[in-house]
């Protein structure tokens, strides 16, 4: 259990994906450049879910203040919201359009 004034510190915001590309040094992982209100760089575990190509645009839900990871030699600044069950990863989206960088509250 955590206190609400635990969870108002996470700042969690809408994003867009601007650009996809393959992690040079895993077989199942994604570099995503994501605009946040301000570009961002995640590496995310999605490959075999999701085409490069069908992420290009989609907005998503994304932990910024998560402190920074390097992934197999590449940095993640944050993290994509997705719900997983055995094999499938399901990434959480806004149900409407709304602007990057929209707080969740």
């Amino acid at each position: 259990m955590i206190e609400f004034k635990d969870w108002k510190e996470l700042d969690i915001r809408i994003g867009e994906i601007k650009e996809a590309k393959d992690h040079p040094n895993a077989d199942k992982l994604l570099i995503l450049k994501v605009d946040v209100g301000k570009e961002i760089q995640l590496v995310a575990g999605i490959k075999k879910n999701y085409s490069k190509k069908e992420l290009i645009g989609k907005k998503i839900v994304v932990f910024t203040n998560l402190e920074p990871a390097v992934l197999r030699g590449v940095k993640s600044e944050g993290m994509l919201l997705a719900a997983v069950k055995d094999d499938k990863v399901v990434i959480l989206v806004p149900e409407e359009d709304i602007a990057n960088g929209a707080r969740i509250e």
